[in-house]
């Protein structure tokens, strides 16, 4: 892959072909590892030899093989795509903003798109999943929308720290609507899974149904991503090399919508793995964006998976909120980066 040719202050983009690639092909391995000792791990006592014979020589009588394969193998499979999408999602809006801190969980799109979850439960229960997870996108562009509006009509504009705010303003008012809707219809529905996040319920069918959004998703971020490395210089520099600034951001906000929407449908809000996740790649392999992308969503499948075995096992026989267990990470990490930029404004 060729190096952008691009300088800003008269120093090239940097950017670490080989660590990349290092990078990718190890997640490749860890995400295939992660998946297997995920499998393995969980109340019942199952053993490598057994999940291979679940796999080869399924016996539908045989206890353990129907946990392998009805209950933890989609589990693993949906915490390696959703850690992806939300990664990719986090990357591709840090890019075409600027903002440091930009994450769909900080911004209120996970809270957008399950607050309409919760209103397609109260007011059209029997909807099929497949068209559930449609209405999930446009939960995710409402919550995006209002906080960029919000953050746009306040005092002093679109900065990072405005951007947060708003974020947890939304987030706050679509989830107690959310929750007063769930008391109101009594929505058979546990409205905590959303708020906390999880994978423990996820199941073949909604895995096979979110599996091709996030791979288009994917894909579109790839094919978008040497121009959102052009936007990542700023809107004047990118506009002066030919770039259509509005049209490239709107597509990203679509690709930011889909995976986030599709992620959410499934698994709930999980935040702070598009916050984390990004950083940690910049950090590794430079600021050029097709790297960055592919190598984020290595990484978030990773993050993803490892935490769900440590959301196994922490409590055992009971199980700790994914969700919780990525915060654990993500706040100081979010402090970090907001007394950062605070010192650089």
């Amino acid at each position: 892959m060729a190096r952008l040719h691009l300088r800003t202050n008269e120093a090239p983009i940097r950017t670490r072909p080989l660590m990349a690639t290092f990078i990718i092909f190890i997640g490749i391995f860890a995400i295939l590892f992660g998946i297997a000792a995920s499998i393995v791990t969980g109340v019942a006592n199952i053993s490598f030899s057994t999940v291979w014979n679940s796999v080869f020589a399924y016996d539908s009588n045989n206890e353990h093989h129907v946990i392998i394969q009805s209950l933890r193998m989609p589990r693993a499979l949906a915490g390696a795509l959703v850690g992806a999408a939300f990664a990719v999602s986090g990357a591709i809006m840090q890019g075409m903003t600027r903002n440091p801190i930009a994450d769909t969980g900080l911004l209120g799109i996970n809270a957008g798109a399950g607050f309409v979850l919760v209103l397609v439960f109260a007011f059209i229960p029997s909807m099929p999943f497949e068209y559930i997870i449609l209405f999930s996108f446009i939960g995710a562009g409402l919550g995006a929308g209002l906080v960029y509006g919000i953050a746009y009509f306040a005092r002093g504009g679109l900065t990072p720290l405005r951007l947060v705010l708003a974020g947890a303003v939304v987030g706050s008012l679509v989830t107690g609507v959310s929750q007063a809707l769930s008391l109101l219809f009594q929505i058979n529905y546990d409205l905590a899974f959303w708020s906390a996040g999880g994978i423990s319920t996820a199941e073949w069918f909604q895995v096979s149904v979110m599996m091709p959004w996030i791979i288009v998703g994917l894909i579109a971020a790839m094919v978008l991503s040497r121009s959102i490395t052009i936007l990542s210089l700023g809107e004047e520099v990118a506009a002066g090399l030919g770039q259509r600034t509005k049209l490239i951001k709107g597509i990203g906000a679509v690709v930011v919508m889909i995976l986030t929407g599709a992620s959410v449908s499934t698994v709930g809000g999980v935040g702070f793995i598009g916050l984390i996740v990004p950083h940690i790649v910049r950090f590794l392999v430079g600021v050029d964006y097709r790297w960055i992308i592919p190598c984020s969503a290595v990484l978030g499948g990773v993050l993803v998976i490892c935490a769900d075995i440590g959301a196994k096992i922490i409590a055992m026989p009971y199980e700790t909120p994914l969700g919780s267990i990525i915060a654990v990470l993500g706040v100081p990490f979010f402090l970090y980066l907001a007394r950062k930029e605070r010192r650089e404004l």
